[in-house]
C-alpha cells in the first residue's frame, strides 16, 4: 500500500495530511499514518476544526472545564484548538528531530477575520506562537495584501510562517519577496536563520472548479480541450517562479547566512471533479523540495493506483503557459479568477469560523454549571 507514497517520498515530495482531530490524536491514528503512509506533517484550517470539533470526539471534558471557569468563546476556541496543535506537534517531534527541522510540522491559522488587517495578524501569529508553544509549529498567514506586510513581519520576529491561500503567479512572488525581506529583517536583529522555516501553500483544485465552470459556460470545443489544465499548469509555472527566486543573488546572500527556502506546498490536492483521477494533484506535481498536503481520501487513493513517474514539474513550463494563454485568449481573464479564489477562501475559512464560534458557544453554554 505504502510503494507509491514513498515513491513520492523518494523524489522530493514531503506528504502531509491536510486533517486533524483529538480523536485522531489520541487514538494513534495520527501516529500510524507517521510510521505507514510517509507522512511527515499536518495542516489545519478553520473548516477542518470546524469539522473536527462539531463531530465532538474527545472534546467534552475540555469544553466542560472552560465552561466552569466562565471563559468567552474566543479564548475556548483558541484553548481546543491550540491543545490539539501542540499534542500532534508532540507526536511529530520525532521526524521534527530525524529531517532537522525541515519536516514533522503541524501548521495552525490566524483568525481568518483578521485576513485583511496586517498589525491584528501579527499580533494573532505571536500569540498563537506562544500558546503552542512548540519549536515544530507552522503559523498560517493568509497571502492577503495586508498579510504580505504581516509575513514579513512574522517571519522577522523568527516566528515559522506557512503562507496559505495563493493562486496567483503575482502573489506568489510577492509572497517570496515577503518571506526575503522577513528573514533580512531577523537577520538584522541578530536571530538565527537556520531556525527559520516556511512553506508557500499554492492551492490547486480551486483554480480548476472556477475556470472549468468559465470554459464550461463559453461552451466551444476549444474550451472543452482546456478543461482540468489551468491548475496543474498554474503550479507547474509558480515552481518556475520558486527557481527564478532560489538562484537569485538576494537568495543567495541569505542562504549563505544560514537561510532556509520557502518549500512550495501544494494545497487543495483533493480533486473537485469526480471525472478526474483522483490522484491527479499529486501524480502530475512531483517536484524536488515540495510539499503535497492531502485530504486522507487522496492519501488513501495515492496509496492505493498513484502512479509516481518521476519529476512532472521542470522541463514543462512552456507547455504550461501555453494553457494559460489559450485559456485567456477564450477571454478568461486570469486576474479575476484568482481574486475572486481568494475573496472565496478567507470568505469560506470566516464563514467555517464563525459556525465554529456558534457550535463552541452552544457546547459551552450546555455544559456551563448551574447556578446554586
Amino acid at each position: 500500500m505504502t510503494d507509491a507514497l514513498k515513491r513520492l517520498s523518494d523524489e522530493g515530495v514531503a506528504i502531509w495530511l491536510d486533517d486533524l482531530s483529538r480523536k485522531r490524536i489520541t487514538s494513534g491514528a495520527l501516529g500510524e499514518l507517521l510510521d505507514e503512509q510517509h507522512v511527515v506533517g499536518v495542516t489545519t484550517n478553520p473548516t477542518i476544526f470546524q469539522k473536527a470539533i462539531s463531530a465532538g470526539d474527545g472534546y467534552e471534558q475540555q469544553v466542560s472545564d472552560l465552561a466552569a471557569r466562565r471563559v468567552s468563546v474566543d479564548e475556548a476556541l483558541r484553548m481546543i484548538t491550540t491543545a490539539d496543535v501542540r499534542d500532534a506537534a508532540d507526536v511529530l517531534r520525532p521526524v521534527f528531530d530525524a529531517t532537522d527541522s525541515k519536516d514533522g510540522r503541524v501548521s495552525i491559522e490566524v483568525d481568518p477575520r483578521l485576513a485583511h488587517n496586517t498589525k491584528a495578524t501579527v499580533a494573532e501569529a505571536r500569540q498563537l506562537a506562544w500558546l503552542v508553544d512548540r519549536p515544530n509549529t507552522f503559523i498560517k498567514i493568509p497571502a492577503t495584501k495586508a498579510g504580505l506586510s504581516a509575513i514579513t513581519e512574522t517571519i522577522g520576529l523568527g516566528i515559522s510562517v506557512n503562507v496559505t491561500l495563493i493562486f496567483s503567479l503575482e502573489r506568489y512572488r510577492a509572497v517570496m519577496d515577503a518571506y526575503m525581506a522577513g528573514l533580512e529583517k531577523a537577520k538584522s536583529l541578530g536571530l538565527d536563520l537556520s531556525q527559520i522555516h516556511s512553506v508557500a501553500s499554492f492551492f490547486v483544485s480551486r483554480v480548476d472548479t472556477e475556470i472549468d465552470k468559465r470554459l464550461s459556460a463559453i461552451g466551444t470545443e476549444q474550451a472543452k480541450k482546456l478543461k482540468s489544465k489551468a491548475a496543474v499548469a498554474n503550479a507547474r509555472l509558480a515552481y518556475q517562479e520558486y527557481e527564478k527566486v532560489v538562484a537569485s543573488d538576494r537568495w543567495q546572500a541569505l542562504e549563505r547566512a544560514g537561510a532556509n527556502q520557502q518549500r512550495p506546498l501544494w494545497a487543495s490536492t483533493g480533486v473537485k471533479d469526480p471525472s478526474l483521477p483522483d490522484t491527479l494533484y499529486v501524480t502530475e506535481l512531483v517536484a524536488p523540495n515540495t510539499v503535497n498536503t492531502m485530504p486522507e481520501a487522496t492519501l488513501e487513493a495515492t496509496a492505493d493506483h498513484g502512479e509516481i513517474a518521476g519529476d512532472r514539474v521542470r522541463g514543462s513550463y512552456e507547455d504550461a503557459q501555453a494553457v494559460l494563454d489559450a485559456i485567456a485568449e477564450l477571454g478568461i481573464s486570469y486576474d479575476d479568477v484568482v481574486q475572486v479564489l481568494e475573496d472565496e477562501g478567507v470568505s469560506k475559512f470566516e464563514d467555517s469560523w464563525n459556525d465554529l464560534l456558534k457550535s463552541t458557544e452552544a457546547e459551552l453554554q450546555r455544559l456551563a454549571p448551574k447556578e446554586a
